[in-house]
C-alpha cells in the first residue's frame, strides 16, 4: 500500500521537534511536502518493507521504540551526526536533530545547551554531542544541572559511563576515533544500563555538589 507524506505531516513532523523521515519505496512525497523538507533541512533515511511493518507506520515505529535521542554537535561533527542520525532511525529510535546543519565554523557550547537543556528537562531520554575530541562538549554539558555527559573512547568506556555514572549525555569525538569504533559505542551505551546500587550513592554525592551555594 502506498503512503502519501503531505507538506501538512511534515509541518506535524517540525511541531514535535522532528528532523528525520523515514521513507520506504512504496512512500511517496508530494512536491510541497519535498520543498518543505529541503527548506527545513530534514534528514531523509530510506529503509527496506519488511513483512511485518508496513510503510504506513514506519514513524510512528519511532515513538513506539519508547527511546527518545536528541543528537547535536559543532562544525567537525556535521557529517557524523547525519550518519548516526540515519543509523539510530533505522534502528527505530526517536531521534531529534539540535543541529548544526551545515559545516560553517560555529561554538560547540551552543549546541551542548540545547542537547542537555532537552534532555535535563525530562522531554528527551538521552543526548548525544558531537565535536573534534569530545572534550568541550562534555565541559559545556556537565553545567547544565542534572546532566552527566561523559566523553567516551571505547567500548569500556561507554559501558561504565551508563552501568557506574548514570550517564544521560554521550560525546564523542569525530577526529579522534574512526565512524564504525563510535557507532560500536553508541550501540554499547544505548544497550546498558545503570546499576544503582553502591553507584547511586556516588552519584548522590555529585547531585549534593551540584546544589551546594557558593560561600
Amino acid at each position: 500500500m502506498k503512503k502519501v507524506i503531505t507538506e501538512r505531516d511534515i509541518l506535524k513532523l517540525e511541531k514535535q521537534g522532528i528532523k528525520v523521515l523515514l521513507k520506504t519505496k512504496d512512500t511517496i512525497i508530494t512536491p510541497l511536502a519535498l520543498d518543505r523538507i529541503r527548506s527545513s533541512k530534514f534528514t531523509i533515511v530510506e529503509k527496506e518493507n519488511s513483512q511485518s511493518e508496513s510503510s504506513a507506520n514506519l514513524n510512528n515505529n519511532i515513538e513506539a521504540a519508547g527511546r527518545k535521542i536528541i543528537i547535536g554537535g559543532d562544525h567537525t561533527g556535521f557529517r557524523l551526526k547525519n550518519t548516526l542520525i540515519k543509523y539510530l532511525v533505522e534502528k527505530e529510535f526517536y531521534v531529534t536533530d539540535a543541529g548544526t546543519f551545515d559545516e560553517n565554523s560555529c561554538d560547540y557550547p551552543d549546541y551542548a545547551k540545547i542537547v542537555a537543556k532537552c534532555v535535563s528537562g525530562g522531554d528527551i531520554d538521552f543526548g548525544i554531542l558531537i565535536d573534534a575530541t569530545g572534550i568541550p562538549s562534555a565541559i559545556a554539558a556537565n553545567k547544565v544541572k542534572g546532566i552527566r555527559a561523559a566523553t567516551c573512547y571505547d567500548i569500556f568506556s561507554a559501558r561504565s559511563s551508563r552501568a557506574h555514572n548514570n550517564a544521560n549525555v554521550l560525546v564523542v569525538g569525530a577526529k579522534a576515533l574512526g565512524e564504525e569504533t563510535i557507532k560500536l559505542i553508541v550501540d554499547e551505551w544505548l544497550s546498558t544500563h545503570f546499576e544503582g546500587g553502591r553507584h547511586k550513592k556516588r552519584l548522590d554525592k555529585i547531585s549534593e555538589l551540584e546544589n551546594e551555594k557558593d560561600d
